[in-house]
């Protein structure tokens, strides 16, 4: 179990007793933001609504998803921690040299994080993002991709997905440079074989190429358009791909 300095658990006091919230709570997410380096937390506390994600200038996510005044309240305490930890190193025991479970060379990673028995790294400045699966080290090109939030989905068939600024993605969308170390050359392909109690997302795009409507047919064509403008919006169709299309359905009017 973790342990917080003298300091640290005198630093909690105050924090909990000026933001309402319990010192054991406090805990909680100052030790979620320090797992996120100080950018982004996970967090599962009943004082915060269950689970959520905070992420340092963007979303704030909680269980209790109608409650933003207790939404604003965890903002708040996650940016109060944050500037903390980036101020105070007393706050934390030294911790010893660890092994990390990512390739070494990709130094230290912007946000960690794991979910049943998945566990990920994430490196915003090389773009690239680290996925161990029931032992299987996998990494991922992150294109241009600003990555906010990870979600695990539960269940048979149930997979890794982030947020961007390009919506909800699938993991298997991104291409795979390497696994347990040795490099891929084929890339996007297929995502890892799933461990126990764990699917690893499929490589898994939109098809583009939906039966077009019969020329002439204004509403079928404007429809059409409104559709795909609604996978562009959501990360799932290129800027590129929804033009071509769109000049396309233009062009049977």
């Amino acid at each position: 179990m973790q342990h917080l300095t003298d300091a640290g658990q005198q630093a909690v006091q105050h924090i909990a007793a000026r933001h309402g919230f319990s010192p054991d709570a406090v805990t909680h997410m100052l030790w979620s933001v320090w797992n996120g380096n100080g950018s982004m937390a996970q967090f599962s506390h009943w004082e915060f609504g269950g689970s959520g994600q905070w992420m340092r200038g963007g979303m704030t996510m909680i269980g209790d998803m109608f409650n933003n005044q207790l939404k604003g309240r965890v903002d708040s305490l996650c940016s109060e921690l944050s500037q903390l930890l980036a101020s105070r190193s007393d706050l934390v025991p030294p911790a010893p040299a660890a092994v990390t479970w990512w390739p070494a060379w990709m130094g230290s990673p912007n946000a960690t994080g794991a979910q049943n028995n998945t566990r990920y790294a994430y490196f915003a400045n090389s773009r690239r993002l680290a996925v161990d699966t029931g032992g299987d080290v996998w990494v991922y090109d992150t294109l241009d991709h600003q990555i906010g939030g990870f979600s695990q989905q539960q269940g048979a068939g149930g997979g890794m997905t982030f947020s961007s600024q390009y919506g909800t993605v699938n993991l298997g969308s991104l291409p795979v440079v390497l696994r347990n170390g040795q490099e891929v050359q084929a890339a996007p392909v297929a995502a890892p074989a799933p461990a126990p109690a764990y699917s690893a997302p499929a490589f898994s795009t939109p098809s583009a190429q939906a039966s077009a409507p019969p020329a002439g047919d204004a509403g079928a064509i404007f429809a059409a358009i409104e559709r795909l403008g609604e996978l562009q919006a959501k990360g799932l169709l290129t800027e590129q791909e929804f033009s071509a299309k769109k000049a396309e359905l233009l062009a049977r009017l």
